[in-house]
């Protein structure tokens, strides 16, 4: 059975045990209930048993039997939690690592550059993608500027709106520069 990253833990939150977490899945509050069990990458440091769950502004802090306090909290930063691929069917779902490496093109094959992240935040998901151009392209992963993942190609074809592309882009300081009289 696969295993894919639900969850990858972050700092320590408070003196409890609590860690916030950044999510990887489209179900977390099926996922973080109290009493689930984790599989770990790496897995010396696994399992975990969830003792608690919640959202903080915006951030799941997790709680686990395993670390009852922020010291041992504090030592389960960077762990990956694992559940099995199928243990809840998330319709059209993409993991990190279902996509890294994955070339991003426009619709007339143009590069945009290369999958290097998938990052998970409250409103939608953003493709971080090392650009062709030396920089860093972030693009929000819904169907409109996303309508394609072709897992055979591991190709991408991106519909971005104008100026999308050049959001990230670094300005050059001497561009700027106005010659005085």
């Amino acid at each position: 059975m696969d295993e894919v990253v639900v969850a990858r833990i972050g700092k320590a939150h408070g003196l409890k045990g609590e860690v916030t977490v950044q999510v990887h899945t489209d179900s977390p509050e099926e996922r973080f209930v109290a009493g689930a069990a984790f599989v770990t990458d790496p897995a010396h440091r696994g399992p975990l048993t969830l003792r608690s769950s919640r959202v903080h502004n915006g951030i799941y802090l997790l709680a686990f039997e395993e670390a009852p306090d922020r010291t041992a909290a504090e030592g389960l930063r960077g762990i990956n939690l694992l559940a099995a691929a199928d243990d809840l069917v998330e319709d059209d779902a993409w993991y990190e690592e279902d996509l890294l490496g994955f070339d991003v093109v426009l619709e007339d094959g143009t590069a945009v550059g290369t999958v290097k992240a998938l990052e998970s935040r409250e409103v939608q998901d953003l493709l971080v993608v090392d650009g062709v151009d030396g920089y860093d392209v972030l693009l929000p992963f819904v169907e409109e500027i996303v309508p394609e993942v072709d897992e055979d190609e591991r190709r991408i074809v991106v519909t971005p709106p104008p100026g999308l592309l050049e959001l990230g882009r670094p300005t050059d300081a001497h561009s700027d520069d106005v010659e005085e009289a």
